[in-house]
């Protein structure tokens, strides 16, 4: 069963912790320094925010699957989409080793479809803290001929 993805980008991790998990009600999954991961069931959601971003606001959505079949189903619905298709293969980015591949839809919005694989203790394998940047989403903006990425780690 696939389950809707939303990453924010805030200005403070702790005053935005407060407020979501009024709005849900329910209390983070996950808590790191600069993340933190709703796991809801009812909608099914994966809400996670985070202070790595250049600016607030919507860094990317996406949907997360339970198995390798699923994913591959929308890896192959998002390959006829015209537009390229960024393929990561296995990566460490959020707290998390994934499976993952990207699309940018036409207005320059990076749409993200993974499954989780397992938790690990760093954000992404390849940044420091203190980089900017969420889970290597493609720029916004970025024109549609970028070509398709190989199976490698994405930052």
């Amino acid at each position: 069963m696939k389950r809707f993805h939303v990453h924010l980008h805030v200005d403070d991790l702790q005053t935005s912790i407060a407020f979501y998990s009024q709005l849900f009600p329910a209390q983070p999954a996950r808590v790191e320094a600069d993340y933190a991961r709703w796991m809801l069931e009812d909608p099914r959601v994966n809400f996670a925010i985070s202070t790595r971003g250049s600016k607030s606001g919507l860094d990317h959505p996406g949907f997360q699957t339970d198995s390798a079949e699923e994913l591959e189903n929308l890896r192959q619905a998002a390959g006829s989409a015209d537009r390229a298709l960024i393929d990561e293969g296995e990566t460490t980015c959020c707290y998390a080793r994934s499976e993952k591949h990207w699309i940018v839809d036409p207005q320059g919005i990076p749409w993200e479809h993974f499954r989780t694989l397992g938790n690990v203790a760093v954000f992404n394998e390849q940044q420091t803290a203190s980089e900017g940047s969420a889970c290597c989403a493609p720029v916004r903006g970025k024109p549609v001929g970028m070509p398709v990425k190989s199976r490698s780690s994405c930052c």
